[in-house]
């Protein structure tokens, strides 16, 4: 009977596990190459001393200008895990509740479905309990600028994916 309930943990682990980064496989390879970006930098601070993982996306947004140039930006929560600072292999790690989410934002531009280092991305993370209303309008005019600086529509005023 224990080792079935062994077992039966175990099975109830890994699935539980396997769950933490469904989310993130869900979603577009350019939403994607964000993402790393954002966690790559948010990973790198000194201040941090777990590892963060995606965690849900808030609002998505894209706007394609042509000849293979696309305009995205993507507002999302990134969580802390059970994982050290700089973990290679992040199938084991487990996001915990007893630290706050990363509220994040970033928008860049692609060409053929690359980041693009001019202009340069901007990211934006911050503690969600810190996250104001005058964050969220400065993360809006800033993205709205990368758009209007090469003749696109707001970024934000697009509909894309929720």
């Amino acid at each position: 009977m224990a080792s079935l309930l062994l077992w039966l943990f175990s099975i109830g682990a890994l699935f539980f596990s396997s769950n933490a980064q469904d989310t993130y496989d869900k979603l577009s390879e350019p939403y994607k190459k964000g993402v790393d970006l954002v966690l790559e930098n948010l990973n790198s601070r000194t201040g941090m001393v777990h590892h963060f993982l995606f965690f849900k996306s808030v609002q998505q947004s894209d706007i394609e200008h042509g000849f293979d140039v696309s305009f995205i930006y993507h507002h999302f929560y990134c969580k802390a895990t059970n994982c050290p600072k700089g973990t290679a292999d992040t199938t084991r790690c487990q996001f915990r509740n007893d630290r706050p989410l990363i509220d994040c934002a970033i928008c860049y531009k692609t060409f053929r479905g690359d980041i693009e280092q001019e202009p340069k991305p901007y990211i934006h993370c911050v503690h969600k309990p810190a996250y104001t209303a005058d964050m969220k309008q400065t993360r809006v005019d800033h993205c709205n600028l990368m758009t209007y600086s090469s003749g696109a529509a707001t970024l934000l005023a697009s509909t894309g994916n929720s």
